[in-house]
């Protein structure tokens, strides 16, 4: 049984939750997001609160709640707050540099890496070894993210490459003689 479908989401002030039908709406001040639930489970909106109803004999209908409420919470603290990624890129002469929605990058190849910045995402380099990704939805920010450090991941030996700021990189002993 879900217990993460048990919990209600409660809807913080200034956000503007819509159902219709299967479609279920989330505006706010950083955005709007939408979600198109399954039909095997149900949402209501009360008091603040939303909350998930399903067949609670059905498996299928059970892992759906979970996931519903899941990306339904995601979504709500999306367009509250907003969700950022920072990386920090490690490597003498490693740069990036954002312009407008273009992020150059200069990871160690003999050619500079334009990255393409998708809508709803914001880009900014704080200084030239770090990047930050913000925008209102979880997973876009987390694919750009990965995205951007597929480009050169971080090495086991020395360690060069683009890391998650929170990111923890084992380090490998060099070949002994």
């Amino acid at each position: 049984m879900s217990r993460i479908a048990k919990a209600p989401v409660t809807i913080p002030q200034g956000v503007d939750v819509k159902l219709d039908g299967n479609n279920l709406t989330v505006k706010g001040s950083k955005g709007q997001l939408s979600y198109n639930f399954n039909s095997a489970i149900g949402v209501s909106i009360v008091d603040k609160t939303i909350q998930m109803e399903w067949n609670r004999d059905d498996k299928i209908a059970t892992a759906q709640a979970g996931t519903a409420r899941a990306l339904i919470n995601n979504m709500v603290t999306g367009v509250s707050a907003g969700y950022e990624r920072k990386l920090s890129l490690v490597g003498v002469g490693y740069r990036a540099q954002a312009k407008g929605n273009i992020l150059s990058l200069a990871l160690g190849y003999s050619h500079p890496i334009d990255f393409e910045v998708p809508a709803g995402i914001t880009v900014e380099t704080p200084s030239q070894t770090d990047i930050l990704v913000k925008g209102n939805d979880k997973q876009l920010v987390g694919e750009v993210s990965a995205k951007i450090r597929a480009y050169r991941p971080p090495e086991p030996y020395k360690g060069k490459g683009v890391r998650y700021a929170d990111e923890n990189v084992a380090r490998k002993e060099a070949k002994k003689k």
